[in-house]
Order: C-alpha cells, then sequence, then structure tokens
C-alpha cells in the first residue's frame, strides 16, 4: 500500500458533516463574545454619567455588533440548510472583519 492510499482511507473514514458544526459552533461563540463587548460597551459609556463621545462610541459599536450578528445568522442558516454548504464569499468574510475590528477600535476608545 502507498503513502496515498492511507491518506486516502482516512479522508474516506472522515463525517463532512462535522466542519459545517465546527464552524457553526465558532461562529455561534464569536457572536457570543461580540454580545458581551457590545454589553461592557454600553456599560462603559453610562458609568460616570455619558459623554456625547462616549454615546457616539457606545453607539457605533452597537451598530457594529447588530452588523456582525446580521452576518452571523446568515452564515449559521447557510451551514444548516444543506449537506454541502457554500464556502465564505470573500465580501462576507471582510465585512466580519471588518466589523470586529472596528467594534475592538470602538471598545478600545471608550476604554481611553
Amino acid at each position: 500500500m502507498s503513502e496515498g492510499g492511507a491518506s486516502e482511507g482516512a479522508a474516506a473514514d472522515r463525517d463532512p458533516g462535522l466542519q459545517p458544526e465546527r464552524t457553526r459552533l465558532a461562529w455561534r461563540r464569536t457572536t457570543l463574545s461580540g454580545t458581551v463587548s457590545a454589553v461592557l460597551a454600553v456599560k462603559t459609556a453610562l458609568h460616570g454619567g455619558p459623554s456625547p463621545a462616549a454615546l457616539i462610541a457606545c453607539a457605533l459599536c452597537c451598530a457594529l455588533w447588530l452588523g456582525f450578528l446580521y452576518l452571523a445568522h446568515r452564515r449559521i442558516h447557510t451551514l444548516t440548510s444543506s449537506d454541502t454548504p457554500p464556502s465564505l464569499t470573500p465580501r462576507t468574510a471582510a465585512t466580519a472583519a471588518l466589523c470586529t475590528v472596528a467594534m475592538a477600535v470602538c471598545g478600545a476608545a471608550l476604554v481611553f
């Protein structure tokens, strides 16, 4: 038996349903951490009396969280709707990454 035969046998035993399940769970974990970040942003903005700049940063952070929540919900629905879900589009991936980075920047602006 060649080396390629051993890897082909392992690939045949692999359950194709596990990867979409792990990806769906990763989207849920990331959504949960974004929710915690948005709640902490609101708490930080309102602590010690709200200032206009803090309220704007908080509102932006919440809007970014809602955008990411929408993207994650769509992706989770796509992963669960078919046996072989399509790949994540570059546009969706870039938007999700942009929302995450912008939310981190807004959170940092609230802390400092």
